[in-house]
């Protein structure tokens, strides 16, 4: 792939409906959106969530947003260190924008994938770091996953469990009961009368 060395505003900011009502609570929320896949998303087809997936929802349905995340997904795949060297450099806008506008900063990287961040060493203008979380432990991180397993979280890293129904997905839901990464399980109802008391 031909990149372009120019720095590259990576994450969505305050771009959705969710992130902007952060806002009037006093945080500027930056996610990063890529394409799913079986190895960005290792455990959504045993979770039976590729098809309800958000990566086609909202802005997601307009093509230049996604030629936009297949091009990120293709440059995390194919150029790790460039995509870290963006990476970076959005979270170093997001906090600039942040600081501008009197707020605190969120960031989110996993908006449509399930990438375990914590276990992807990298190395930053000749500093190596156990991942992009010890770079900035000044940030607050969070995300939600469907890997129940996932373990050395860091403290600026809060995790929620994503629930699925599925039987297939069971074992994973007790593996994540049993975690003690996992701070909380969230499960989604169609319906408030679906909810069980």
């Amino acid at each position: 792939m031909n990149h372009t060395r120019k720095n590259k505003q990576i994450l969505s900011i305050s771009a959705d409906s969710k992130t902007v009502k952060g806002k009037t609570l006093g945080f500027l929320t930056g996610i990063l959106y890529l394409i799913p896949d079986k190895d960005l998303c290792p455990a959504a087809a045993l979770a039976g969530c590729s098809n309800p997936c958000l990566v086609g929802a909202g802005r997601g349905k307009f093509t230049s947003v996604k030629n936009a995340r297949i091009k990120k997904t293709m440059l995390f795949k194919q150029d790790k260190e460039l995509f870290i060297n963006y990476l970076v450099w959005s979270i170093l806008a997001l906090e600039r924008k942040a600081k501008r506008e009197n707020l605190t900063p969120l960031v989110r990287l996993n908006g449509t994938s399930d990438v375990p961040y914590e276990n992807l060493e990298i190395n930053y203008q000749g500093v190596h770091y156990k991942n992009i979380f010890q770079l900035f432990p000044h940030v607050q991180f969070y995300d939600y996953t469907k890997l129940g397993t996932r373990k050395n979280i860091p403290a600026n890293y809060d995790l929620t469990f994503s629930y699925s129904g599925l039987e297939s997905f069971q074992p994973m839901v007790q593996k994540a009961l049993k975690n003690p990464n996992m701070n909380r399980i969230a499960v989604v109802f169609r319906t408030i009368a679906s909810i069980p008391r």
